[in-house]
């Protein structure tokens, strides 16, 4: 073929038919025989979302459940514009539960159960920890899977490869994320987890050859080998994703474990794998690894990260603040269940009709045959592992008598037919008594007993006698929920006379408000134990149970009466502040406080609870408490705000104020430049070199107020606007939810606005070689700073301030440490400042984890001895300036000074 035709997006090859090629030209009109693509596969075998998204796949036999057209989307989300994704194709209708990046997303629920046994591809669930792998044409055809470890015959697979040497075969098969009905825990307490609704669960029709026919060919050495390790393709901080299955599972065919190329006929879309991934029956969806690359047969299980650290099933007693924090002890712990490397052992269920808000308008007449109309209560139900759903039970009266529903399983109608087609191979479950597909439930209610309920409580059982139960097990990761599923039916009359029944469901996937369950926490009712209608007035009177939010925030037995002389009067370095009209030293807390001492000594003598309640969870109302010194005896009289500070200046140290977000540059990979307009044109910003701002915004996806102090990288003196340059933590797979501030950021809009509140910071200099540090100045001769990745932004302000003054006689020491060349964030500016003033007075220095050739800088972390060999030596007219990560500083920085005969205490300053 020319250059051209390869790359052609509607090119593809005509060969011998097979169930792969039979894929390929199905997709598209057949091509003369001689026109064969000898590397490897058809160049048509593409996602239809980004060629011919007219395509569907291949009917079934009639007897069969019948497989829905594709709405194929055409066009990019204006979401996804802007995002490493730009390219992918995507449903504009699904709900996103990460916002823009990476894409997490399920269907609305009603969507979803009325397309019936299969899914779409377009409606399916996507668990994506990244970037989507953007593979091309060429990339497809030579994509192979290494297969490789305690193997006797190690073997590197392209995909035509397997179609040729193993039996292609399809599956029908329902995955579901482990994380599905998250967003019910999350209202109960705010886990680690994302909001996940009740759509995180989807069937379809997987093509490809059974992974134990793959191991079989390769003679995995069984008295060593125990595991078969997955890895996919994707690039991900922490490396790929990848998971494990033990080894006698995966190499059992009833397993249903499939190395997998193709969806409901069509090739997989690049949310769902493509070109190949692993399908996993049975278990949670997290096993079935997608843009697969190697699997390796193994002694231990898969020791990617997210495998390692995530997916357990941990104790309740465990907080997400504890878990996050120490999850080296509270992740690893024996006897905490993997849920990733175990079965599905639950039932899952939800109510999908009535529908969330739906409305039903009673009719009490008999029919012509005394019948009153009656209503269809349906949804669906899924048992892992293999499992059939054997009962499903629903209550009329909250759980006090119970009725069976009508149950029925689409999936049988397979087990009595044997199918071969080009496309799909040999689709056969004859044999197979197993379940691995959803299936659907109906119970039938007339109308007058219907209009007398105050809800619908459904549960269900399985084959195994895995029971819903009927009280949730919270815990941090927010997995494995299956509690009873709730409805709430509110009954009103309306101007007819005619009763009106409206059916409120727990709650609504992502950041949508709604759902019984957070109209109820808001009035402090218990939505552990819930309620509902009339009924709760026929109870005894019980104590309800109090709320994450309830919390006592006094310490038992402190009855100190504090004025507010005495208030004011307090040393502002030895910070005492108010919440709720209690007193608190924060004093013990300012070296161990997440967000930095100086969060605290900026509300030192004020009442800080719009700020502290914006913000803490219920882990940082347990920690306030051990600060508790008292009760403020006079209550707290706000000064009336001003709309700015004296000297015109834009920042007040005790108010929030609005800024409007005007400007976004992408500078590298995952920083980003944010403009602010201040709200006049030529208004100073008002902050001293060194110090810092507060930074609020409200999270897009959660609805979370979050805060955190930063430095602009603003020019001193400059008008009008305000600079922020932000290293963006997005959600991954070494953390899950990503950073709750710069992902905040990321999911700004030009137009949206966030609040400011300043100067906060105990450093100013002072120039022109001046330093005022805890409110002693000092005369600096030389100044040595250490910034780690983004702690460039306080250390470039300082330095332009000494080298841009010409009476500034100060000498300084810069060691910029990053991981990459590419991470190393103002580096023309530090080039441009050295080139001016580098011989006598700048000495710059880069030091690379990952370095490229000829690289004239140090390779690896900042040590003693680069930090002897680049910093100043000490003296009493030197200063220490180092901002980068706790670790850098804790176990590098100060001991390494130390070890210089720099007093720590008096000489550096830690931003």
């Amino acid at each position: 073929m020319s250059p051209e035709t390869n790359n052609s997006p509607s090119a593809f090859n005509y060969v011998a038919i097979t169930p792969f090629t039979a894929l390929m030209s199905f997709a598209g009109s057949p091509r003369p025989a001689s026109q064969n693509f000898q590397a490897g596969l058809p160049m048509l075998f593409f996602p239809a979302s980004l060629s011919q998204p007219e395509r569907n796949g291949p009917q079934l036999p009639r007897c069969l459940p019948q497989l829905p057209n594709n709405v194929t989307p055409r066009d990019v989300a204006e979401q996804d514009l802007g995002t490493p994704d730009k390219w992918v194709n995507r449903n504009p209708e699904l709900v996103r539960l990460t916002g823009k990046h990476p894409f997490n997303s399920e269907a609305r629920l009603g969507a979803l159960f009325e397309s019936g046994f299969w899914t779409p591809a377009h409606l399916h669930f996507v668990r994506n920890h990244g970037a989507v792998p953007q593979v091309n044409h060429e990339m497809s055809a030579n994509w192979t899977i290494r297969v490789h470890g305690l193997v006797e015959r190690e073997v590197t697979f392209t995909l035509q490869e397997l179609q040729e040497k193993f039996p292609v075969v399809t599956l029908p098969v329902t995955l579901v994320c482990a994380g599905n009905r998250r967003k019910e825990q999350n209202i109960v307490r705010k886990t680690l987890g994302f909001n996940w609704g009740a759509a995180g669960v989807s069937t379809a029709l997987w093509t490809g050859v059974y992974l134990a026919d793959v191991l079989d060919h390769v003679r995995p050495i069984y008295r060593q080998a125990k595991y078969v390790v997955f890895e996919g393709g994707d690039n991900l901080p922490n490396g790929p994703y990848g998971t494990s299955q033990r080894l006698s599972w995966a190499s059992n065919k009833d397993k249903g474990m499939l190395i997998s190329w193709a969806m409901n006929g069509l090739p997989l879309e690049p949310d769902h794998g493509f070109p190949v991934r692993v399908i996993v029956p049975g278990q949670i969806g997290g096993r079935s690894v997608k843009w697969l690359r190697h699997i390796e047969i193994s002694d231990r299980e898969s020791q990617h990260h997210l495998h390692f650290w995530d997916n357990k099933l941990l104790p309740t007693q465990v907080m997400p603040d504890q878990a996050r924090a120490e999850k080296h002890c509270a992740l690893t712990t024996g006897d905490i269940p993997d849920i990733s490397s175990s079965w599905c052992n639950f039932t899952l269920f939800a109510i999908a009709k009535p529908d969330h808000n739906e409305k039903l308008y009673i009719d009490k007449t008999p029919n012509e045959n005394g019948t009153i109309a009656s209503y269809s209560i349906r949804g669906y139900a899924y048992a892992g592992g293999g499992r059939r759903v054997t009962r499903v039970e629903v209550s009329l009266d909250q759980g006090e008598t119970w009725t069976l529903g009508n149950i029925e399983y689409p999936e049988d109608l397979f087990r009595g037919v044997r199918h071969h087609d080009p496309v799909y191979g040999t689709l056969d479950v004859t044999e197979r008594d197993t379940s691995f597909c959803w299936c659907f439930w109906t119970f039938d209610v007339s109308h007058d007993i219907l209009a007398n309920c105050d809800a619908l409580m459904v549960r269900a059982m399985d084959e195994g006698l895995a029971f819903q139960q009927r009280d949730m097990y919270w815990h941090a990761l927010g997995m494995m929920n299956n509690w009873w599923f709730r409805v709430v039916v509110h009954r009103t009359v309306n101007d007819d006379g005619k009763i009106v029944l409206q059916f409120e469901h727990p709650t609504l996937a992502g950041i949508a408000h709604g759902g019984w369950m957070e109209r109820m926490k808001s009035t402090g009712e218990d939505i552990i134990k819930p309620v509902f209608g009339a009924k709760e007035q026929d109870l005894a009177p019980r104590t309800p149970k109090r709320q994450s939010d309830e919390i006592c925030l006094t310490k038992p037995g402190i009855n100190r009466k504090i004025t507010l002389e005495e208030f004011k009067a307090q040393d502002r370095q030895r910070p005492w502040f108010v919440v709720s009209g209690e007193v608190y030293d924060g004093t013990p807390f300012l070296k161990d406080h997440p967000g930095g001492g100086d969060s605290i000594l900026l509300v030192a003598g004020e009442d800080a609870s719009e700020d502290f309640f914006a913000i803490h969870s219920a882990e940082g109302k347990h920690k306030l408490v051990e600060h508790h010194i008292g009760t403020l005896v006079t209550s707290f009289i706000k000064d009336t705000p001003t709309t700015t500070q004296s000297d015109g200046t834009f920042l007040e140290r005790s108010r929030w104020k609005s800024v409007r977000l005007c400007d976004i540059k992408q500078i590298n990979h995952d920083s980003y430049l944010y403009r602010f307009a201040l709200p006049k044109g030529d208004q100073l910003l008002g902050l001293p070199v060194g110090q810092h701002v507060f930074v609020r915004l409200r999270r897009q996806d959660t609805g979370e107020m979050v805060q955190r102090a930063y430095t602009p990288v603003t020019q001193q003196g400059t008008v009008g606007f305000i600079d922020f340059l932000i290293k963006l933590y997005l959600p991954s797979t070494s953390i899950p939810t990503g950073g709750k501030m710069t992902t905040g950021f990321y999911q700004l809009r030009v137009g949206d606005s966030v609040e400011l509140k300043g100067p906060l910071g105990l450093f100013i200099w002072d120039g022109p070689s001046t330093a005022l540090c805890k409110g002693i100045k000092k005369t600096v001769g030389e100044v040595g700073m250490i910034c780690g990745g983004s702690g460039i932004t306080p250390i470039l302000q300082v330095l332009r301030s000494i080298l841009q003054n010409p009476e500034s006689e100060t000498r300084v020491w810069l060691i910029s440490a990053n991981k990459t060349e590419q991470d190393i964030l103002c580096r023309e500016e530090l080039d441009t400042l050295f080139a001016l003033h580098g011989r006598g007075r700048f000495k710059l220095h880069y030091t690379l984890s990952v370095a490229p050739e000829e690289w004239p800088y140090s390779v690896g972390r900042i040590n003693d001895v680069l930090l002897s060999e680049h910093m100043p030596r000490h003296s009493e007219h030197g200063l220490i300036l180092a901002c980068g990560p706790d670790a850098m500083i804790s176990n590098v920085v100060k001991p390494g000074l130390q070890n210089m005969g720099w007093d720590i205490e008096k000489s550096l300053v830690v931003f």
